[in-house]
């Protein structure tokens, strides 16, 4: 029987970003994906503080790809056949680490809890306002689209990633109402 190929082992994590980082990458997002028949590690990488747009291009996602492949092959316990896909974190970037939600600060943010997060709701968009405190205690102070304010817990977070809204003219901008309240 054909299983879901499954989680990641964080010693290959950290042999991945430690070769990413050598290359001047950082690692947005490691996953493990498909059957183990057809096995997909899925990787989204990024210039370290880089903004918007001026990350990298599709020259430096098939340059990593290659350098990946040749310490992958080698590592013990990863499915041969293994398919490799290494992307950029698109505008909907995936904020899973710390330093991720500290570049979102100002930002509108998506957020999919494991329980409900406020109000009830498992999913919540809002501004993020700040990251408080250390280790298991880290919150987010979000700024939902009523103006309210909620503190989150970032452990009961389950996804978290940013926003991006085309204004009518088919261009990235605001949403609509955000506009036409400032005007």
């Amino acid at each position: 029987m054909d299983q879901r190929f499954g989680r990641i082992d964080e010693a290959l994590e950290r042999t991945v970003e430690s070769t990413l980082e050598a290359l001047g990458f950082e690692l947005v997002e490691l996953e493990a994906a498909g059957r183990t028949s057809r096995p997909i590690l899925r990787l989204r990488i990024d210039r370290p503080g880089s903004q918007p747009g001026h990350g990298v291009s599709v020259d430096d996602c098939a340059r990593v790809s290659r350098q990946l492949e040749e310490v992958l092959d080698a590592w013990q316990g990863l499915p041969s056949g293994y398919i490799l896909e290494v992307s950029s974190p698109g505008v909907e970037r995936p904020l899973r680490k710390r330093r991720d939600f500290e570049r979102a600060v100002g930002r509108e943010i998506a957020l999919h809890g494991y329980e409900p997060l406020a109000r009830g709701a498992k999913r919540l968009e809002g501004v993020l306002l700040g990251l408080e405190g250390s280790g298991g205690a880290e919150r987010l102070r979000v700024r939902l689209p009523d103006q309210s304010e909620v503190a989150i817990l970032r452990s009961a977070i389950a996804k978290a990633k940013l926003v991006f809204r085309w204004d009518e003219r088919g261009r990235p901008g605001e949403r609509r109402s955000q506009r036409s309240s400032r005007e």
